[in-house]
């Protein structure tokens, strides 16, 4: 049996362009089952461009790649908003490798990297009706803070807090 080599690695530079592709396609999914098109919900991750992404790591996001056997396979972005206060962004794994603890291998991560820079709260944002990651974020931890609804986005938000200890 050949050995599996799995390592998450921050990602820098200028090459996003593999990052952009496994963030459409895994939202893509999402978008597929909830009827979100670029024209209903054009600021769905599913139809993030390069430059989209390049903005938010000029804004200052960190991000984060999955790799197994050197292909990446997963992405998450971390944002610093304050000195305890940080989002937890764009959780994507590719629906192949899905259901084998690559996400919550990168959540956990996350909350690891928040933990060591001293903040005290990781927070996110998803798709309200999405009940089945939203039970999800709460067996890692998380807990539904509230709801809301945006003019621009045909979905409820709800807003999600995990702890750091």
């Amino acid at each position: 049996m050949a050995k599996v080599e799995k390592k998450i690695r921050e990602i820098t530079g200028d090459n996003l362009d593999e990052s952009v592709q496994i963030i459409r396609r895994a939202f893509g999914t999402v978008a597929v089952e909830l009827g979100l098109t670029k024209k209903n919900c054009p600021d769905h991750p599913a139809f993030i461009t390069y430059e989209q992404l390049s903005q938010l790591k000029l804004k200052g996001l960190r991000f984060f790649g999955l790799f197994v056997n050197n292909r990446q396979i997963g992405f998450v972005a971390v944002e610093k908003v304050d000195d305890t206060l940080y989002y937890l962004e764009k959780l994507a794994v590719l629906p192949g490798y899905r259901h084998q603890g690559h996400g919550r291998e990168l959540v956990k991560f996350v909350i690891d990297h928040v933990k060591n820079k001293g903040g005290e709260k990781l927070s996110l944002g998803m798709i309200d009706k999405h009940t089945v990651l939203k039970n999800w974020y709460k067996e890692i931890g998380f807990r539904e803070i509230s709801t809301k609804e945006f003019e621009h986005l045909p979905f409820t938000v709800c807003f999600m807090d995990f702890e750091i200890k």
